[in-house]
């Protein structure tokens, strides 16, 4: 399903975006409806996709081995309600997002490092990886409703 880096990143900018008019919706309904549930629910959705389009670009950035700053952008752009799918468009047009994943060294002295060795260890192993980014993205999320939201409890 996720055969490209554009394809798996572009899948979670949209998922981010729409986690965004869950959100907002849910706190449209608390306030007009007082349905306080309805921000529990897109919340939580909203909270585990930014989580997930986080580990994502993450991911993405190191296998296209962007710099910081497109990395930045990418991770930073979840926080503005809307703000991935223009993202994706500009990494797209600029070329960051083209090419596959790498599976396999190539001539690239960086190849040998670590770290990519580990990436190529876990991109071969697809199901692996997407295993254990659900559970490091489960873990966060649990810890961060144990936390609480921002702000604190109403």
């Amino acid at each position: 399903m996720f055969r490209t880096p554009l394809t798996l990143f572009r899948t979670l900018a949209i998922a981010e975006a729409i986690s965004w008019t869950l959100l907002i919706a849910g706190l449209i309904l608390r306030a007009t409806a007082d349905l306080s549930i309805a921000v529990t629910i897109g919340g939580g959705i909203h909270g585990f996709v930014f989580l997930a389009y986080g580990a994502t670009a993450v991911l993405v950035a190191l296998n296209q081995r962007w710099g910081f700053g497109p990395a930045a952008v990418a991770i930073v752009s979840a926080i503005i309600p809307y703000a991935t799918v223009p993202t994706e468009l500009w990494l797209h047009r600029t070329g960051r997002l083209r090419g596959a994943w790498r599976l396999e060294a190539g001539d690239d002295p960086r190849d040998a490092r670590p770290l990519d060795r580990l990436l190529r260890f876990f991109l071969r192993r697809p199901w692996v990886l997407g295993i254990l980014i659900v559970l490091a993205v489960a873990l966060i999320f649990v810890v961060l409703l144990v936390v609480g939201p921002p702000g604190g409890k109403d």
